[in-house]
């Protein structure tokens, strides 16, 4: 999957310094910005972290895993609300670090026995938004792909 942190730098790299930039990731409020950049390092540092715990491990571990990535993943879903992106009205900085997750979502409903859906039908419903964007659905990995890819770490990490 490679480093999201490395990815988050080229981003705000880009967004910074592309001259004709119509849609700017970043706000142009410092407050605004500050938190778009801490929102993206709390996806970076624990959503990708907790999420893998969730197919790394088995028994009890798994679902002491599986709580704290749905607290993670509600704590997103409390701080988009009812916007249409995390940066309101505009997919932005927030969005790019976090849509890389939803492809490995029915890995981690398979491994862990639980719906995304369910537990946090807004952060679904942000997904497909998301999704629907030509940006992002041509750029994203299959997550059938994702899937399998899930199932052989799994099996390689657990036995």
């Amino acid at each position: 999957m490679g480093n999201p942190s490395e990815s988050l730098n080229i981003v705000q790299y880009i967004d910074e310094s592309w001259k004709n930039n119509k849609s700017p990731l970043l706000p142009s409020d410092p407050y605004y910005r500050a938190q778009a950049r801490f929102w993206a390092d709390f996806v970076d540092k624990k959503a990708y972290e907790l999420g893998s715990k969730v197919w790394q491990t088995k028994g009890e571990e798994q679902e002491t895993a599986k709580k704290d990535f749905i607290e993670c993943l509600k704590l997103l879903e409390d701080e988009l609300g009812d916007k249409p992106y995390f940066g309101a009205e505009t997919f932005g900085f927030v969005d790019v670090s976090l849509i890389p997750l939803y492809s490995w979502f029915p890995g981690y409903e398979s491994c862990g026995n639980f719906s995304m859906e369910a537990i946090c039908p807004k952060l679904i419903s942000w997904a497909k938004r998301c999704m629907d964007k030509e940006s992002v659905s041509k750029s994203f990995p299959k997550s059938q792909k994702i899937y399998e890819f899930v199932l052989h770490l799994r099996k390689v990490w657990t036995e």
